[in-house]
């Protein structure tokens, strides 16, 4: 340093230095950290993790939609005939939409005639779990996702299902991955199940 305290060029340009490493690696650091925050929530958002903790409501609030999280939690239930999958009979799966776990597989679809995806059985009877329903002065028998305790719909009595039963359910409770998204989706080991019964 020159006399009276002055900084010399080269110092300036050490100080610079330092403090360009400085910012750089808490650019690399904010950039990795985003990085894994991304990575995070994509594992969140997809495939099925039998081990993954259910969110909590105040979560799934900012991850779902206003319908979906009315139905899934506040026992909604969506207008027939205005909902993304009630007439959609392409071979794929139905998963979760809280958890990512196949619940409903194509093969099992049927026009039950409700407006509503309408099957006549889950893909395991231990994905899902019955709970007797009275409101609005009717009794019928509600159907909840075992893990994640989202309302899907109800069990019906059905005489023209294959196996005499209906479940119908509501779009919102669910997401379809497609059958040629299913591999990479993580659903692998469904993709036979499926897609056999499709080239019936």
């Amino acid at each position: 340093m020159e006399e009276g305290g002055r900084i010399q060029a080269g110092d300036r340009s050490r100080v610079s230095l330092v403090i360009g490493i400085i910012i750089a690696l808490l650019a690399v650091g904010v950039a990795l950290y985003f990085a894994v925050i991304a990575h995070s929530v994509k594992e969140q958002m997809t495939g099925f993790d039998p081990n993954r903790q259910v969110p909590d409501d105040a979560t799934l609030q900012k991850r779902l939609s206003p319908e979906q999280y009315h139905v899934v939690r506040e026992n909604g239930t969506e207008t027939a005939f205005k909902n993304k999958l009630w007439n959609n009979f392409q071979a794929g799966i139905y998963v979760d939409i809280i958890t990512r776990e196949p619940l409903f597989s194509s093969s099992d679809k049927f026009d039950g005639g409700t407006g509503r995806p309408t099957f006549d059985k889950p893909i395991s009877n231990d994905s899902i779990i019955q709970r007797d329903d009275n409101s609005y002065e009717m009794h019928r028998t509600e159907i909840r996702a075992k893990r994640s305790n989202a309302h899907l719909g109800h069990l019906i009595a059905d005489p023209t299902s294959p196996t005499g039963q209906r479940y119908a359910v509501n779009s919102a409770a669910f997401y379809f991955i497609p059958v040629e998204d299913m591999e990479h989706a993580g659903y692998a080991s469904y993709v036979a199940m499926v897609r056999q019964v499709a080239q019936k």
